[in-house]
């Protein structure tokens, strides 16, 4: 199983440790796209620091996030399991998985970010702002500089199991599954059951439990029918949509009563 993660909008602070090294982090084929990321960031916010914040769209308050950017270098990486915070990965609460439920995570999930592509949890990166929407001078709109090599890189990571899609729109455009891979891939939505309304905070936060459930149980679903039965008997009410044609994902829907 496959289990694709947006990234978080805040994160913790860099670690203490040795600085990123680009040619370790997993899915390798996507190095050199990388390191043009990374590169033109840490030359835009060494910069024109007025322009490099319009560009990344921060607010007054989010001025510091810049210099952060410069440090990418030489800052200090963590984990990326670390690293991204805020509510699905709250409710999702990595560390206190047990040690069986980590190595499932470290396997399965994948977290897709504007700067990295796509990493795995144990991959280890500083903090960082830059989002996907971002459009940067030279490499210009980064869900389309992400394509190609995703395409080339994210059919192998697939393997031949489940892929759950649980990324925002931003970043599901950087790669949609196709042919036999999105045939076995579902996405999820989260419902107000009473309303049949999307839920904003409370989306992410289901989604973050519904991944925890599914390493900590060890549940381990071949393609979307078997998940859709692995949520409902891990308590989950789930309303289910096979594609109408051949080589697209599944639908899931996950009803919840709470909205906040």
């Amino acid at each position: 199983m496959l289990v694709l993660l947006p990234p978080s909008e805040g994160k913790a602070a860099s670690g203490r440790g040795a600085p990123l090294k680009t040619g370790s982090l997993s899915l390798p084929g996507l190095t050199a796209a990388r390191e043009a990321v990374l590169g033109e960031l840490v030359e835009l916010c060494a910069g024109d620091e007025e322009k490099a914040r319009e560009v990344l769209g921060l607010s007054e308050g989010l001025r510091g996030e810049v210099g952060k950017n410069v440090e990418l270098l030489t800052a200090g990486a963590r984990p990326a399991g670390e690293i991204y915070t805020g509510v699905l990965y709250d409710a999702l609460d990595l560390a206190s998985l047990d040690a069986a439920a980590k190595r499932r995570a470290a396997r399965s999930l994948l977290v897709f970010s504007g700067l990295w592509g796509a990493v795995r949890v144990t991959d280890r990166i500083p903090s960082y702002r830059c989002s996907m929407g971002v459009k940067l001078p030279g490499l210009g709109a980064l869900g389309a500089h992400w394509r190609v090599p995703m395409a080339e890189v994210l059919p192998e990571a697939a393997g031949n199991g489940l892929v759950l899609d649980l990324r925002s729109a931003a970043y599901a455009a950087a790669w949609k599954p196709k042919g036999e891979v999105a045939s076995r891939t579902a996405t999820v939505r989260v419902l107000h059951a009473p309303t049949r309304k999307v839920v904003s905070h409370f989306n992410k936060a289901t989604k973050g439990r519904i991944v925890r459930s599914l390493l900590a149980s060890g549940t381990a679903p071949e393609g979307p029918a078997e998940l859709v039965e692995a949520l409902r008997e891990l308590g989950y009410e789930v309303e289910a949509e096979a594609p109408a044609k051949a080589g697209r994902p599944w639908s899931l829907d996950v009803l919840v009563d709470e909205v906040h």
